[in-house]
Formats: C-alpha cells, sequence, structure tokens
C-alpha cells in the first residue's frame, strides 16, 4: 500500500511539471500552504513580486530625478516624455503593489472561496484600468485630442465587439445578481456542470452527464459558455444558499399481484436508515430560514416518501424521494437502488418484477 502511495505521490508531482497543468493549477487555485516549516508557494510569489515592483519604482524615481537634471544628453523636447514614463512607471508600481496587498488582505478574512476568487477579479480589472488610465495619461498630454481619439475609437469598437462588451455586463450582472459563483451546480441551455471559473467574458463549467453517460458523473469535458446568455437563458442553481439541496427518485417497477404497502415500507425503510438522519439534520438545520421566504416549509419533510403510479404496460411504478446533495446524487442514488433491490429480493413470494422472454 504505501508503494503505491508513493507511486501515486510521485507521477502527480510529475504531472504538476508540465506546463498547461501548472498554469491551469495557478490559475484555479494560486498557492498552496507548505509543509510545517517550510514558507508557503504563495508568500514567496507575493515577497518576490512586491521586491520586484519595488525596485522598478525605485529605478523610475531615480532615472525620473536624472532627467528633471538633465543628466543625460539627451534632446530637450524628448525630457518631457521620458519623465513622463518614469513618473507612469512609478504610479503603474504602486497600482501593481496596492492591487496585491488588497488581495492578500482582504482575501485572508474572506471564508468563501467563491467570495475570495470574485474579489481577485475585480481588483485585477481595477488595477488594469488604472494603468491604462496611466498609460493615456503619459502618451497624450493633451487631454482634449485623446478624449477625441478615444471617443472615436470607443464608437468603432463598441460596434465592432458588441457581443464581448455584452458579455462583460453580464459578468457585472452575475456578481451583483448572483444567479450562480464559482462551485456552484447549474444548468444553462443545454449545458450542466459546476462553475469552475468565471471570467469577465465567459464561464466555464465541469460537466457532468452530458452526451455519453447518464447520471451525475462527470463526463471529464469542459464548457465554455459566453457571459451574456444569462440575459436569454434559463440558469438552473442547483446550490441555493437557503436550501442546498435537491430531492431524487428511486424508481422501480412491480406487478399488480405485488404486497404494495410492503414493497413501499421496504424502500422507505432503506432510505431511513441509509440517510434518514441525515436528512432529519439538513431540513431543521435550514426549517427557519425556510420559513422566511415565500417557499412552502409544510413541503420539506425529513422522511422519504413514496408514490404509486400506473404504467402503460400494466406494471406499477413505485418511486421513493429523498433529499441529497446534488453533487452526491449519483453515489446515493446508486446505493440506495443495490440496497433495495436486496431487501425486495430477499422475499420473492412478496414482489414481482417484470419480466419477458423477449430477447
Amino acid at each position: 500500500m504505501e508503494e503505491r502511495e508513493t507511486e501515486i505521490r510521485r507521477d502527480t508531482e510529475e504531472l504538476k511539471r508540465n506546463p498547461r497543468v501548472r498554469r491551469a493549477l495557478e490559475h484555479y487555485k494560486p498557492g498552496e500552504p507548505g509543509r510545517q516549516g517550510e514558507e508557503p508557494a504563495a508568500l514567496k510569489e507575493e515577497r518576490t513580486a512586491l521586491w520586484v515592483y519595488g525596485l522598478v519604482f525605485v529605478g523610475a524615481g531615480v532615472l525620473y530625478y536624472l532627467f528633471r537634471l538633465e543628466a543625460f544628453p539627451i534632446r530637450g523636447r524628448y525630457l518631457p516624455l521620458l519623465q513622463n514614463l518614469m513618473a507612469g512607471a512609478m504610479l503603474t508600481a504602486v497600482v501593481l503593489v496596492t492591487a496585491r496587498l488588497l488581495r492578500s488582505l482582504l482575501g485572508s478574512r474572506l471564508e468563501s472561496p467563491a467570495t475570495r476568487y470574485n474579489l481577485k477579479r475585480i481588483v485585477d480589472l481595477a488595477a488594469a484600468l488604472l494603468i491604462f488610465f496611466i498609460l493615456v495619461s503619459v502618451l497624450f498630454v493633451n487631454w482634449y485630442a485623446a478624449v477625441v481619439s478615444l471617443g472615436v475609437a470607443s464608437l468603432i469598437l463598441g460596434l465592432a465587439l458588441q457581443n464581448p462588451i455584452t458579455s462583460f455586463f453580464a459578468w457585472v450582472y452575475i456578481l451583483v445578481r448572483k444567479p450562480y459563483e464559482v462551485g456552484d451546480r447549474i444548468k444553462i441551455g443545454p449545458a450542466t456542470g459546476d462553475v469552475i471559473e468565471l471570467g469577465y467574458l465567459d464561464t466555464t463549467l465541469w460537466e457532468f452527464s452530458g452526451d455519453y453517460l447518464t447520471g451525475d458523473h462527470p463526463s471529464g469535458r469542459v464548457i465554455r459558455f459566453a457571459n451574456s446568455r444569462v440575459f436569454s437563458e434559463y440558469v438552473i442553481n442547483y446550490s441555493w444558499p437557503l436550501f442546498p439541496y435537491i430531492w431524487n427518485e428511486v424508481r422501480l417497477f412491480v406487478s399488480y399481484e405485488s404486497d404494495l404497502q410492503w414493497v413501499g415500507e421496504t424502500m422507505r425503510r432503506v432510505v431511513q436508515e441509509d440517510i434518514g438522519p441525515e436528512m432529519a439534520r439538513r431540513v431543521e438545520l435550514y426549517r427557519s430560514l425556510l420559513r422566511e421566504t415565500p417557499v412552502d416549509e409544510v413541503e420539506v419533510r425529513a422522511g422519504g416518501s413514496v408514490a404509486f403510479s400506473a404504467h402503460d404496460n400494466t406494471w406499477i411504478r413505485v418511486s421513493v424521494r429523498y433529499l441529497v446533495e446534488p453533487k452526491q446524487s449519483g453515489p446515493v442514488k446508486r446505493r440506495l437502488f443495490h440496497r433495495m433491490m436486496a431487501e425486495l429480493k430477499s422475499q420473492p413470494e412478496r414482489v414481482m418484477f417484470p419480466k419477458t422472454n423477449m430477447r
């Protein structure tokens, strides 16, 4: 067993050395805590970045001072531009340092990974906009000409980039209205999966089910769609904070000659023994919250419920409903199905299942 674990760790470390894998890990989960006595990688990266920005600030400041003293044999008409460039470099370094500090200080106080992720995106966007305005200020001393040029360029870009601009405003809408967050399981149009990235222009899902699978197992595919789809598609979120569970069913077909009361009681008992206490805890935990919402709390039942319905092929469909976390619906459903079948088959004189000689 130890050899197997050692081999897995070695293969994992080798996989992490792949450039694409390393970039993806840094993008989605920047920084892992180090072992005891070892400085975390994220802290090392932050410290290195702050040193670099500090050196840029000091270097630009020295050059700015030297240009003002005309210490270099440079034509006078170029000196204002060079001074502006050095001033812009200093301001850019200040913006980048401030963005780093905000991400570190505020991020450490936030417990939710989704909130930390959104904070990082907002701070990065604000820093990019400030750097853009600094660059415009450096290159265009005449603000009137700059505004006119930007106005014409904005009109042209607005017509050419209508969809990306709509997706950007959809990103703002998603942050404010929160139809979904990173980590939520959602369905939008035909796409269903867990949100692993919420970008300025698009959203990335880790798909489950899909074209090649049934049930709730991940398909291994990644779905990327434009944020603008939230304005035109229904967004189904399985992770509502006030009640982050769903009702699921196990369905079986039995004959009319079966002992239906015993079948129903057996299926309900299996659910109660397997996940009954957990269902009761979930309902009690969220019942008080649901009283303050439009949801009718009478419908939130702690125990599993059984329903019978007639089927077209002269069989009766038996369905047992239960409460489950969305990401655990597949494993729980498989476990309950196998236990129910074992219990029902243990008394074949009381239950008859569909059978046919057709092949």
